[in-house]
């Protein structure tokens, strides 16, 4: 029997033979399946909402709806939409070009479902990073399995639970549990494995899939740099920088995670954003639109980060004290940090943000080149030449200019990681591509001059390949 939701291995390994099993049975090949799946996917992100905000809360001890509302639900839907109004038009065998060598012959590149599709959500966006990876895979007709995280159980219950009423258990099942559940997860065959996490932890999956040869995504984060120019509207930087850095509490895999500035203009970026938490954020203890850190251990873990600074490092921003019984973490700046200190060797997956020092625009650039590839890159400034510098001369999952984050919600553009930061890209028609089998055909011509290439070979055969060759 075929499991909607699934609590033990025993269910996992029967659920993903079902469906595997399925895949090959019965492909999903028509555009009318996938689009009523989308639709469906539609109506119960629709109709669970509120249910959904409130677990989120719970689990981060608190989170703003307003804030799951823009950066959960929102791409959400707009990822659906995306995929209705260009899902079928994507599935189209399409022409692709030939050599005049091989005419009329024709080439030929068609799409099918790769067949069952595992996804390893995380805690810190565990909607959108879960319903991002199945807009994709519904598109090009796969069958999924889901494997929430384990640190944001509340949610994973009810996302479990409104997927069992949406949706077949032969095309989408969830997984809900504890580590060893995930382990188990990331062992199995599948067609291909999408995982959002960490990279040490991505290292482990990558590792589980190496023996079953599956394909794997891994959007894994790191140290998002931002570069600030010399010449730069330094308070338009600081708003979009904090906005970054704030959201979710600093808790994005693409939040700004230090800021590569000139030492002269560090007391003003200090200055501007005490100003703009001020404006933002008053009364911060207090206030709806802050969230939480996600649990005791991330909390320890940062603020153990804090504590091994020297105190004249660390500018708090607010007047208001860390809280581990609340997990309230008000957003600090750490002037000029050592390079091989925590703040500067780990992702801070928190509201703090180093400022280090930097001569200058190639110095920024070899600071960033020096260590592992970042999965985003942000850069502010007003010279197009020093921008397009920075661009050209540093390799990153992807780039916004002059803004943080939003690169993320275009669903025209492809999202991954590069090296440390991940595998593969996904998201609208690249995730579509990432998620299906995109099968070359060679559509021989009635009228061919392939004869003259069987042997016995003769003069004719040699002088039309030197021919050919040249």
């Amino acid at each position: 029997m075929s499991q909607s939701i699934i609590t033990t291995k025993e269910q996992l390994q029967n659920q993903f033979d079902h469906m595997y099993k399925l895949s090959r049975k019965r492909p999903i090949n028509s555009w009318s399946d996938r689009e009523t799946l989308l639709e469906s996917l539609e109506d119960m992100l629709s109709e669970n909402k509120q249910i959904f905000a409130d677990a989120i809360s719970q689990d981060f001890g608190h989170r703003s709806q307003d804030e799951t509302n823009l950066a959960e639900l929102f791409p959400s839907f707009q990822g659906i939409s995306h995929a209705k109004k260009h899902g079928k038009s994507w599935m189209k065998t399409r022409r692709a070009p030939i050599s005049t060598i091989y005419r009329p012959a024709h080439n030929e590149i068609q799409p099918q479902p790769l067949g069952v599709v595992g996804i390893m959500v995380p805690w810190n966006y565990p909607l959108f990073l879960a319903v991002g990876p199945m807009i994709d895979a519904l598109t090009a007709g796969n069958r999924i399995m889901i494997k929430m995280s384990e640190s944001a159980p509340l949610f994973a219950e009810a996302f479990a639970e409104a997927v069992s009423r949406h949706f077949s258990a032969d095309v989408v099942s969830v997984a809900i549990g504890e580590v060893d559940l995930a382990i188990a997860f990331s062992a199995l065959p599948f067609d291909h494995l999408l995982y959002t996490g960490s990279t040490n932890v991505g290292k482990q999956v990558m590792a589980a899939a190496a023996p079953n040869l599956t394909p794997v995504t891994l959007e894994l984060g790191g140290k998002s740099p931002v570069v600030v120019l010399d010449e730069v509207n330094l308070e338009s930087a600081v708003n979009r920088v904090m906005m970054g850095k704030t959201l979710n509490a600093g808790q994005t895999c693409i939040a700004p995670d230090y800021v590569l500035i000139n030492s002269s203009l560090h007391s003003k970026f200090v200055k501007l954003a005490k100003e703009w938490v001020e404006k933002h954020y008053p009364n911060i203890a207090n206030n709806e639109d802050y969230t939480r850190i996600i649990n005791d251990s991330q909390f320890k873990r940062v603020q153990g980060y804090l504590e091994q600074l020297p105190s004249e490092q660390v500018v708090p921003l607010t007047n208001v004290a860390a809280d581990p019984e609340t997990r309230l973490m008000p957003p600090v700046i750490v002037l000029d940090p050592d390079t091989q200190s925590e703040v500067m060797q780990n992702e801070l997956f928190a509201p703090i943000l180093p400022l280090v020092h930097v001569n200058g625009l190639r110095d920024a650039v070899e600071f960033i080149n020096s260590r592992p590839r970042p999965l985003a890159l942000y850069v502010f400034g007003e010279d197009n030449d020093e921008i397009d510098y920075v661009r050209n001369y540093t390799v990153s999952g992807g780039v916004a200019v002059n803004e943080v984050i939003m690169h993320v919600a275009q669903h025209e553009l492809p999202f991954g990681g590069v090296g440390h930061s991940g595998i593969g890209a996904y998201h609208g028609q690249t995730g579509f591509e990432r998620l299906s089998h995109m099968k070359p055909v060679f559509v021989q011509s009635k009228f061919n001059a392939m004869n003259v290439m069987l042997p016995p070979y003769s003069d004719l055969f040699r002088r039309g390949l030197e021919f050919l060759s040249k």
